[in-house]
């Protein structure tokens, strides 16, 4: 499962050879937007059904956005995901800095808007002066979802996975630093770590080899 903005098309390398599904998740590429916002969960709960049309237990594999979905799929059935890999999902908060706060003139912008008394047309040129580019791209219900996933965070999720879990990072991935996998390892009962040198957040299409070497990996081990 791809990440933010992106596509299945990011995983057709690294699963080249695989008998594998690359999906769109809802509200991107082919998929249509959700009717509700949501976050993991509510992900996990339109992904779900295609577990139940495998024929054994699968290996899912999760950039980004859909790593937080994958590992909601792996703490709620354990009998149908055998194993994970993940790369570049935010599955717990910075420790190197600060959660940032909006700028006080958005939040002022924000709570007049909700009273009532400011128009909507103000508020949006707000959002795109002060929203993240993810923030800004986004619209209606998909931007109701954005701010609810970069508000989650997965530690019970974690402490409930027992199945193998592969980490494949890059070294150099700025929005979700290598100590966010470090951190999450040690809450894993059985996770290996690879940090790949010279390779960024799109560890999909930067590095789909390593991927791929770890899926093979899971693999080999499925029943």
């Amino acid at each position: 499962m791809h990440g933010w903005g992106r596509t299945h098309r990011d995983l057709l390398e690294c699963l080249a050879g695989s008998d594998a599904i690359a999906l769109d998740l809802p509200g991107f590429g082919a998929s249509p937007a959700p009717s509700a916002a949501g976050g993991a969960a509510a992900y996990a709960d339109a992904v779900e059904p295609v577990l139940d049309e495998c024929a054994s237990q699968v290996v899912v594999l999760g950039h980004s956005f859909g790593g937080r979905v994958a590992v909601e799929l792996a703490a709620r059935r354990p009998d149908a995901v055998a194993s994970l890999v993940l790369c570049g999902v935010p599955l717990l908060r910075r420790t190197d800095r600060p959660t940032p706060r909006p700028a006080l003139r958005f939040r002022l912008a924000h709570r007049l808007h909700r009273c009532g008394l400011l128009a909507e047309g103000t508020m949006e040129r707000m959002r795109q002066r002060y929203g993240s580019a993810d923030y800004r791209a986004a619209n209606g219900i998909m931007r109701e979802v954005l701010v609810t996933v970069v508000n989650e965070t997965y530690e019970s999720q974690l402490s409930r996975i027992a199945q193998p879990v592969e980490l494949v990072w890059g070294r150099h991935d700025e929005p979700v630093p290598v100590e966010i996998a470090r951190r999450a390892a040690g809450m894993l009962a059985d996770a290996r770590l690879t940090v790949l040198d010279g390779v960024g957040h799109l560890v999909p299409t930067e590095a789909p080899a390593a991927l791929a070497a770890a899926v093979r990996r899971q693999l080999a081990h499925l029943p």
